[in-house]
């Protein structure tokens, strides 16, 4: 069968992100389908309705990755453009219409609906070969666990277990990503193992730690490298949520002889002795911190496994380490006032050193204790749709003042950024990449 492959992400703030599970969902495909990719960060609707009339497929996979950018004081919400997409395709091919990926995982039913495709993937990527493997065989693809139908879903999905192999995309499109940044990705393992109360991410991967051996995780970050990466971010929910692992990766890292840096996301929880070390000798350069607050009462409202002391130390080991640091913060949940902030605020001061990035307001999914904690308080009810982002209010501070703190303590310091930085950031980090400069440089921020 003919299937084609299709990336409609065009978000590239702060940088543009290469589209990973596009990359295992073809992987997965059997060599008796003709499988195509398209990517419309580095394409056109134009040329895309050359592809459709040339390849002419049987089904089309769209990868929904976002259903929108969570930042409340700059939202984006994506699925009308999903949607128009859609339509676009009905009338330019008879091809099946499927959509999965993470932001569909979500919320499967109401995406579902909204976009008006075919059939669903709930979960890992991987089952959308299931579904073209019983689209040719004439069967129901609704009749396999974890595919949403016209009358349904029959099973439920869990955790994919059958074999995970990554085929990337063509270099044209490839080389888009290597021209903005040179940043290609890198998964050590799937699922999370956290009990944050705001994060789908359990829902999307299960909550057991999946791990791709070590050896097999540095002979993928070399083929990248050889197929033109200047440096590689590890996608994982939390590169050391489960640290032995993260030891022996990075090892295995340098001992593959891989020559170009990397960075990954951490949680900030108290390393064991020169573990930010061997993450730097290994090629790390930028640790990124989920650090969400500096206050101890909202770390254990978020259900964080870590204190304030446990940030204090992981900050000052990487650094020490001679890693470039930044902590992300997500202000405003159950149990924020304005005493809170001022304590997470002032603690923040120790963190010398490092790039902060300030989400204020926590976006609101189902099927997270956070969903509950709003139902059971009155902030929102069942019948809320909440494909169009609706985010915790907490009952002490509202977010205007929340930001108004932040910038008062940043004093107009540049590392200090409320969001992501929006377009003006996004225009200073394409400038830089066109000077030729990669990863994602928010190093420079630091004074």
């Amino acid at each position: 069968m003919k299937v084609l492959l299709l990336s409609p992400n065009t978000l590239t703030v702060p940088y543009p992100v290469y589209p990973l599970g596009l990359d295992y969902v073809a992987g997965a495909l059997g060599p008796q389908h003709q499988v195509q990719r398209y990517d419309l960060n580095s394409g056109s609707l134009e040329e895309l309705a050359v592809l459709l009339h040339n390849f002419i497929p049987g089904v089309i996979g769209i990868a929904c990755r976002n259903i929108d950018n969570t930042e409340a004081g700059a939202a984006q919400y994506f699925l009308d453009q999903y949607r128009n997409l859609v339509d676009w395709l009905r009338k330019h091919s008879q091809a099946v219409l499927v959509c999965g990926g993470s932001g569909f995982t979500i919320m499967p039913r109401e995406v579902y609906a909204t976009l008006g495709v075919d059939y669903g993937i709930i979960g890992e990527g991987e089952r959308f070969a299931l579904l073209v493997d019983a689209l040719e065989k004439g069967k129901d693809p609704a009749s396999v666990a974890g595919v949403l139908g016209p009358k349904g879903q029959a099973e439920a999905a869990l955790p994919w277990q059958g074999t995970r192999m990554r085929v990337p995309a063509p270099a044209e499109q490839r080389d888009f990503y290597l021209q903005h940044g040179g940043m290609l990705n890198l998964q050590s393992k799937r699922g999370c193992s956290f009990r944050c109360i705001y994060c789908p991410y359990p829902s999307i991967e299960g909550r057991s730690h999946r791990l791709v051996p070590a050896d097999e995780v540095a002979a993928t970050a070399l083929a990248l490298e050889q197929s033109g990466a200047k440096y590689l971010f590890i996608t994982d929910s939390a590169f050391n949520s489960d640290v032995r692992h993260s030891m022996e990766v990075a090892k295995a890292l340098r001992t593959s002889g891989l020559s170009i840096p990397w960075g990954a996301f951490f949680a900030p929880l108290k390393p064991p002795g020169h573990y930010f070390e061997t993450m730097a000798e290994a090629g790390c350069r930028h640790v990124e911190f989920g650090t969400e607050s500096m206050s101890a009462g909202m770390l254990r409202s978020y259900r964080k496994p870590f204190g304030t002391e446990d940030v204090l130390a992981a900050h000052r080991s990487a650094k020490a380490a001679g890693l470039h640091v930044a902590h992300y913060f997500l202000l405003g949940g159950p149990g924020e006032s304005a005493a809170t902030v001022r304590e997470s605020l002032g603690r923040m001061e120790q963190l010398q050193g490092a790039a902060f990035f300030f989400f204020v307001g926590i976006r609101i999914y189902p099927g997270t204790e956070l969903y509950e904690i709003a139902l059971q308080e009155g902030k929102i009810d069942s019948q809320i749709d909440l494909l169009r982002p609706v985010f915790y209010e907490p009952d002490a501070i509202d977010r205007g003042a929340i930001e108004t703190m932040v910038l008062e303590q940043a004093q107009g310091r540049i590392n200090w950024l409320v969001g992501s930085g929006g377009a003006a950031a996004a225009n200073v980090v394409a400038r830089m990449h066109a000077r030729g400069r990669v990863g994602p440089l928010w190093e420079y921020l630091v004074r």
